[in-house]
């Protein structure tokens, strides 16, 4: 039983975009074996303007739920190269994808 869609719907949706972010331009630099980036202002993830409208569905067909957060993360890097190459004809293969394309 989901006690509080809302809760769920913005662990999915967290979930999509964390994957997103990931998939558009983050990325991790090491120099000498350490990591070169502090915190968010020389990491550049996913900005709210940047996050595409989502839509959640909660179906409540398991006597549990758990992991709720993860399912969206790993299938979006695939799906945003593939609109890439749907819009594009472009096909990526390496990530973050921002270093072949622009994003806005």
């Amino acid at each position: 039983m989901a006690l509080d869609p809302r809760n769920l719907d913005g662990r999915l949706i967290s979930g999509v975009n964390f994957g997103l972010s990931a998939a558009i331009g983050e990325k991790i630099f090491l120099r000498e074996g350490l990591v070169e980036q502090s915190n968010y202002h020389d990491y550049p993830p996913m900005r709210m303007y940047q996050a595409p409208p989502s839509l959640t569905r909660i179906l409540e067909n398991a006597p549990h739920i758990r992991g709720i957060g993860e399912p969206g993360t790993p299938c979006a890097a695939p799906a945003r190269a593939n609109a890439v190459f749907a819009l594009t004809g472009q096909r990526i293969r390496t990530l973050p994808l921002g270093h072949s394309i622009a994003f806005a």
